[in-house]
């Protein structure tokens, strides 16, 4: 089955408490049934008869397909995957849009190129990290290179921009600012204590299946933890030096406010769709519900300090492509 339909069974199972780890927090997968049919269609089409030994001839298939990995799972839990089942549980993906660039891989701003998986605008969210190296890879060694050139052609004779200009001293002083803030609390908790719980935050109620219920509690969670994050992180250091934890430390008050924007657009696209799975927006037989009558439309959502957040749509165009629903039946 496909991987977020199995994702999503192993969590559920693992909530009821039927894990089967000391942590409670794995599943077993069995290859035992797959090793005989492998077998069974190898003997068949090899004319072996009832005699061979199917089994061997299934884990032989399972071998050349899987190898490596069951090589891996072995050398890493000191048990042999074709003997015994393999312990598994879902892991958490990073999640991310992408942003249009052209072919020189460059943004609609001027001078701005975005490299990576984070310039794939036609496909967003949830992608393996396998093949977001691959492609950081591919636009860092084989395209960039040869596309910045002609930017940079272009501004040779730019004269150099200078600093007393009032936007930069706005800025300079903006993120002073923030700085001296964040440094000024000296509280009692670390940076990654709060990085920690906003992890689980987001992986218990905004993660492979969502719902409205447990959308609002997560929101709420993360207010209440963003409001403890800013009496009670400590930051150790100054901020004239190289400082690793008042990096972070900038990092998470971002990740904090990006992880309630992310409850709130979940909360707001009644449907299930991609790597957007809500439990209300199921079929009968469990497969997701998309709504591309309200829904085809990417959400830009603007921050609000005050928490009414402010959506801007922008509707997508399918000239080419006819919609449909994907069905795993």
């Amino acid at each position: 089955m496909p991987r977020d339909v199995a994702s999503r069974a192993a969590k559920v199972a693992c909530d009821e408490g039927k894990g089967v780890s000391p942590t409670g927090l794995a599943v077993f997968l069995d290859f035992t049934d797959a090793a005989l049919r492998y077998g069974k269609a190898k003997a068949h089409s090899m004319n072996l008869g009832a005699s061979a030994d199917y089994k061997k001839l299934g884990q032989e298939i399972i071998k050349a397909k899987y190898g490596n990995l069951f090589q891996m799972y072995e050398k890493i839990s000191g048990e042999n995957p074709y003997v015994y089942p393999m312990k598994i549980f879902p892991a958490v993906h990073y999640t991310m849009g992408g942003i249009w660039v052209d072919y020189n891989l460059q943004t609609n701003v001027p001078g701005l190129f975005c490299l990576g998986e984070a310039n794939f605008s036609d496909h967003g969210a949830n992608r393996l990290g396998a093949s977001a190296l691959m492609q950081g890879l591919a636009d860092g060694y084989f395209v960039i290179p040869y596309t910045i050139g002609q930017f940079l052609s272009q501004e040779i004779r730019t004269p150099k921009f200078s600093t007393d200009l009032p936007e930069f001293e706005k800025t300079e002083k903006s993120v002073k600012d923030r700085l001296a803030q964040l440094l000024a609390i000296q509280g009692n908790q670390s940076v990654e204590s709060f990085h920690r719980r906003l992890g689980k935050i987001m992986w218990e109620y905004c993660g492979m299946s969502r719902n409205a219920e447990g959308l609002q509690k997560g929101r709420d969670l993360i207010r209440e933890l963003r409001a403890e994050f800013y009496k009670d992180v400590f930051i150790p250091g100054s901020v004239d030096e190289y400082n690793p934890e008042l990096e972070k430390a900038a990092r998470v008050a971002d990740f904090l406010e990006l992880g309630e924007v992310m409850m709130v657009d979940a909360l707001n696209r009644n449907e299930s769709c991609g790597g957007h799975f809500r439990e209300e927006f199921r079929s009968p037989e469990g497969e997701a519900m998309r709504d591309d009558e309200n829904y085809t439309y990417v959400a830009a959502w603007e921050w609000a300090d005050d928490g009414n957040h402010i959506l801007h749509k922008e509707e997508l165009q399918f000239e080419n492509v006819e919609l449909k629903t994907r069905s795993y039946k």
